[in-house]
């Protein structure tokens, strides 16, 4: 079996707002919980209470991505001032 070897480059990882895009996903799953919270005891009669819960653990999670994304989104503005060469011995 032959090795696969590509005829072109890949491209360059897209960068678009993803401090913004995770922060605006967190509030979402945050008023979803909110929004299904005074329907806790239909969801509680049905067996859907994981719904809520589901809420609760995506904007908890959303908070730890937010943590992540400012803190990844600084690493590479600090590797861009640093310069180039500081940026490539930095990601070796």
């Amino acid at each position: 079996m032959a090795k696969w070897t590509p005829k072109h480059e890949a491209p360059e990882p897209l960068e678009g707002p993803v401090v913004a895009t995770i922060t605006g996903g967190t509030i979402l799953w945050f008023v979803l919980f909110l929004v299904q919270l005074p329907f806790y005891g239909w969801f509680d009669d049905h067996g859907h209470t994981w719904w809520v819960w589901t809420c609760l653990a995506g904007a908890g999670l959303g908070l730890i991505g937010i943590w992540y994304v400012r803190k990844r989104d600084a690493a590479i503005k600090r590797a861009a001032a640093a310069g180039p060469d500081q940026a490539a011995t930095a990601a070796e």
